[in-house]
């Protein structure tokens, strides 16, 4: 298993790709710190990675709240003396047109989907510039490359996140932390499945490989992306799309 010993951090961990990858990581070693603001979704998530014989705690996470963040980290440091991999995947979406947005719109996308990975990363790099090791995957989106119409603030908080990823690739690689951002494209998370199946299929249609993809499909690269196999990667941005950028 290829993340054996180490100890994970994931917010928005119970549900969509957050939950994959929670249940990923333990399916391949990792003690797993499952982050969301959802207690219940949390429940079902630890349930599900302990029945699998794996290791995890879930803790209430508000990535815009520096408090229950700092308990977060210290639960995790009592627990198990060390934070390797922090997967900064807490995100929401309030579309709207330019000329319709609101501020609230704006700002609160914008606290969570940018300012929440800067407070996260912030509490635990300490942490790994302690330990000369660690890991910071964050999920940007394709919207975060290309931008989308109608979101003006998604696409904002995803084309930061990678300069944030570059900046800390720069800043930390010779201390031994990897920093590094995945772009999922059209993936089958709960947000999709509020949209029109047409409206899906329309998607769908637009992907070389001909289908949506799967929550499991980006948390395997995250996997990936923490363990020792990809020890030389750093800064990069991955798209995990099926092709539609090409």
């Amino acid at each position: 298993m290829r993340l054996t010993g180490k100890v994970a951090a994931i917010t928005g961990g119970a549900r969509g790709i957050g939950h994959s990858t929670a249940v990923k990581f333990a399916a391949e070693g990792a003690k797993v710190a499952v982050c969301d603001i959802n207690p219940d979704l949390t429940r079902q998530t630890l349930a599900e990675i302990r029945s699998m014989g794996g290791e995890a705690e879930g803790y209430r996470v508000d990535v815009t709240n520096k408090e229950q963040i700092a308990a977060m980290v210290k639960g995790v440091m009592a627990a198990w003396g060390r934070i390797d991999c922090v997967v900064n995947n807490a995100g929401i979406v309030m579309d709207a047109q330019l000329k319709n947005m609101t501020d609230d719109q704006f700002d609160k996308v914008i606290d969570i989907n940018l300012k929440g990975v800067y407070n996260c990363t912030r509490a635990v790099v300490d942490i790994m510039l302690a330990q000369q090791s660690g890991v910071i995957l964050t999920t940007s989106s394709i919207v975060g490359l290309y931008g989308n119409f109608g979101q003006t603030n998604y696409a904002a908080s995803k084309f930061a996140v990678i300069g944030m990823t570059k900046t800390w690739a720069k800043e930390l690689g010779r201390k031994g932390v990897r920093a590094i951002a995945v772009c999922p494209g059209f993936v089958a998370t709960p947000i999709l499945k509020e949209m029109p199946e047409q409206v899906l299929s329309d998607m769908a249609k637009k992907v070389p490989s001909g289908r949506l993809g799967k929550p499991e499909e980006v948390a395997n690269v995250f996997a990936f992306l923490a363990s020792d196999e990809a020890s030389y990667i750093n800064g990069a941005v991955i798209s995990v799309d099926g092709g539609m950028t090409l």
